[in-house]
């Protein structure tokens, strides 16, 4: 007997050394990316505007950044509040933890470089090497071209500063470690030029990150890639209430198969039409998570170079119900 319970006793502590192994390689070695590089950008007017409209009304920066108000349709930022983060993302929604937006104006930026921001946009690795939980689609923006990225923080570094603290996010366990090993070293590419109208729109929707919202994801979080674009992913509202993603793809019975060019950029353009009033939303009635007033703002060049592209994506058949109430 005391020779089994010293075997025993031997093999516990070398279970205990493997794990706390295992858990100093995934602190100390990961997350693998590169240092951030020595970048300087000149932050020019037509940087600066560039960017407001890419930060504004393609990859939404704001749209996570700002707390926005779901007592109106589509939840549009509040006034005054562009940029100073504090949008809670919680267990409430099924993440696996409490995670804050961060303040992106100058007064939550000042610490870091130039090169440090780029890198945080593209790899979601911070300037003292935190990994960020992928909430923040920096995957999606590491495939973007590195100008379009450069003009997105020269219109950062010109947005009026809001003091605004934000509490540190906190992933549970044992997430906060598999957290460490998502970021990669981000894939830059050139934007294709606009006359290549499919390849254009390819890139622009995933700097617009809709497959992330409009792709039903696996019990662990992740997109299917099988079913991209097809829509059925869910979003619950603190009432209860759901808004779940339409499906993009060309299939004709349940998504854009039947829709013209004209259709889908009205769908857009209809909340910029100088008569339109966002209505007020009671908690339980029709709403939903989709940005619509952000991205009503997209030039309709890259709104039709979307539709394109969409048009490319195998039909795939997915009933969707839009919303349901909360009980």
């Amino acid at each position: 007997m005391k020779k089994l319970l010293k075997v025993l006793a031997y093999l516990f502590g070398a279970l205990i050394l493997l794990v706390i192994g295992a858990f100093a390689f995934l602190q100390l070695g990961f997350p693998k990316v590169d240092p951030a590089e020595e970048i300087t950008i000149e932050y020019s007017p037509d940087r600066i505007e560039h960017g407001a409209y890419l930060a504004n009304h393609v990859t939404i920066c704001m749209d996570c950044h700002s707390i926005r108000d779901f007592s109106l349709f589509s939840g549009p930022p509040v006034p005054g509040e562009l940029g100073g983060g504090g949008e809670k993302f919680d267990h409430s929604i099924g993440l696996p933890g409490v995670f804050y937006s961060k303040n992106i104006t100058p007064h939550g930026i000042s610490d870091y470089t130039d090169g440090e921001l780029y890198r945080l946009i593209t790899t979601g690795v911070t300037n003292d090497g935190r990994p960020m939980f992928p909430l923040m689609p920096y995957s999606y923006y590491g495939k973007m071209d590195p100008e379009d990225i450069y003009d997105i923080i020269a219109y950062l570094r010109s947005l009026p500063a809001i003091e605004n603290d934000i509490p540190d996010s906190k992933a549970d366990f044992p997430v906060s470690l598999i957290l460490r090993t998502i970021p990669q070293n981000a894939e830059m590419t050139k934007k294709p030029d606009p006359s290549d109208q499919v390849a254009y729109g390819a890139y622009m929707i995933n700097a617009a990150g809709c497959r992330e919202c409009h792709t039903q994801v696996s019990p662990q979080g992740t997109i299917i890639p099988e079913v991209a674009y097809a829509g059925g992913r869910s979003f619950p509202f603190p009432d209860g209430s759901i808004a779940t993603s339409s499906n993009l793809t060309s299939c004709p019975d349940t998504g854009l198969g039947n829709w013209t060019e004209e259709m889908f950029v009205s769908r857009f353009k209809q909340y910029t039409d100088s008569g339109y009033v966002n209505p007020k939303v009671a908690p339980g009635e029709f709403n939903t998570i989709m940005p619509w007033m952000m991205y009503a703002g997209m030039e309709e060049q890259d709104l039709k170079a979307i539709f394109a592209y969409l048009k490319t994506v195998a039909p795939i058949k997915n009933q969707v119900v839009r919303f349901t109430p909360g009980e």
